[in-house]
């Protein structure tokens, strides 16, 4: 008899989200600790959770005429430089490489590609008939910015995707730096089932050398936000800083327009955080790499009877499906596993089932169980599937409305920072004031100014000047 460990969830979530969200990571099989200081190792299981995300946004940029390319980890500290407040931005997370190069000159890791890929469009742009240039790297990516692992929300190397573009006009530019928001937007709902904020970033909190920095934002069950995948107006700088030009249809010289934008594998520290429960993952099913897992339950001399309506029923359903057939393992510690697994839907099969010729379907996030005979069971699965995605993604939708708190003076936004909501309020745009606010409550920063805001027309509510706008506010991983 194969030994049966104890795989199940200790800690629950509404308890202790920190070591409740490792053991979920863990004990799913979705990562696991590197034994390199602040970082992880994806596993199979996650590594093709991941997968279902690169394959739908890959083929969606694809279709916006983006195609992928590779550029060089190492990036010459010259490159930085080119670009003032691009370098001073990355400062602190840049790792070095200890051997410098053939000139004696430094090379870091990538902590984000900008300077490396915008040096070979410098040569590889001469006219408007070269633009737009649209590409794209999936890559990994290296910040020195922490030193403890959280296992797909923060560590020193992650996986990520960074397009580059580079356009004709700035009308052009500033309408597809929003339409790859939009891409972003569908993965995580459309694909995660996680609601999102749309917006644009604050003065403080945009990316370093663009002009603009736009944002979709998600708000986690313990009261903290979560930036899920960012686009960047770059405008002109990096083009004049590293001399990107081209020749116009007036046959002058002039200097192209620029955005970038990426999403990381983060995204799946937003899934995991948003859906699953004390019994461990639930996926969602459009990210699910089973989709629907059968196990038999033989009783006596029934096993050759419901292992071969097991396999029936694996060949009929539409779906990617397990059939798990261990050896040693009861089907309860199957039922357990499973669940654990965060498998969408699992279909029971024992000797009664044989006879009235069903599957006893059993829903992971509802725990709702019932029988359904073997001629509708590839449509209900699939219908189950589909319902399963609609009420994850309502369900979180609930969850972060009821989250949101609109506050009108200083002591309403105190009490939402204790209470970890998700605060609306005017606010002056100051990078002073916003630190400032940052500090007195102990890590509230701007999320976004989310699009289609009223105008303001009153004060800020931290330091009372004039509002330039209303923005969300919450403190964050």
């Amino acid at each position: 008899m194969t030994k049966q460990v104890q795989i199940g969830i200790t800690t629950r979530k509404e308890d202790d989200m920190p070591e409740w969200y490792s053991q979920v990571i863990l004990k799913s099989e979705l990562a696991d600790y590197a034994p390199v200081k602040g970082c992880m190792v994806i596993r199979p299981y996650g590594y093709s959770v991941w997968q279902k995300v690169v394959n739908y946004l890959d083929a969606n940029i694809n279709r916006l005429g983006v195609k992928n390319a590779y550029f060089p980890m190492f990036i010459p500290e010259s490159f930085f430089q080119k670009e003032a407040e691009h370098a001073q931005g990355f400062k602190a997370e840049v790792a070095w490489v200890a051997t410098k190069d053939d000139n004696g000159e430094r090379l870091a890791l990538r902590p984000t590609s900008e300077t490396i890929i915008y040096d070979s469009y410098s040569r590889w742009i001469r006219s408007w008939r070269d633009l737009p240039l649209k590409i794209n790297q999936w890559c990994n990516i290296v910040r020195w910015e922490v030193k403890d692992v959280k296992m797909f929300l923060r560590s020193r190397e992650f996986l990520w995707q960074e397009g580059h573009c580079v356009y004709e006009t700035q009308e052009e530019c500033t309408k597809e730096t929003l339409q790859y928001l939009e891409e972003y937007r569908k993965v995580v709902e459309d694909l995660l089932a996680i609601p999102v904020i749309k917006g644009q970033k604050t003065e403080k909190e945009k990316f370093a050398g663009a002009i603009r920095t736009y944002t979709i934002e998600g708000f986690m069950p313990d009261g903290k936000a979560l930036q899920l995948g960012t686009s960047h107006e770059l405008s002109q700088g990096f083009g004049k800083s590293f001399g990107i030009t081209f020749l116009g249809r007036d046959e002058k010289p002039h200097i192209p327009w620029q955005n970038s934008w990426g999403l990381s594998t983060r995204v799946i520290g937003g899934m995991v955080l948003t859906h699953s429960d004390n019994k461990g993952l639930v996926l969602p099913p459009r990210v699910a790499p089973i989709k629907a897992v059968i196990v038999p339950i033989p009783i006596g001399d029934t096993s050759q009877r419901v292992l071969a309506l097991c396999c029936e029923i694996k060949e009929m359903l539409k779906v990617e499906c397990h059939l798990d057939d261990r050896e040693g393992y009861t089907p309860g510690w199957k039922f357990n596993d499973w669940e654990l697994k965060g498998v969408p839907i699992r279909l029971e099969v024992g000797p009664r089932d044989v006879e009235n010729r069903q599957a006893v379907l059993v829903i992971r996030d509802t725990g709702e169980k019932r029988a359904v005979p073997v001629n509708r069971l590839a449509d209900e699965v699939s219908q189950e599937l589909e319902r399963m995605h609609v009420r994850l993604l309502s369900n979180a939708k609930t969850r972060v409305e009821d989250s949101k708190v609109n506050v009108s003076n200083w002591t309403e936004f105190v009490k939402a920072a204790s209470e970890r909501k998700l605060a609306y309020a005017m606010f002056c745009g100051e990078i002073a004031c916003e630190e400032e606010i940052k500090e007195e409550t102990g890590g509230m920063t701007s999320r976004c100014i989310p699009f289609g805001h009223p105008k303001p027309g009153g004060k800020c509510v931290h330091c009372g000047k004039e509002a330039r706008y209303y923005a969300y506010f919450a403190k964050t991983y």
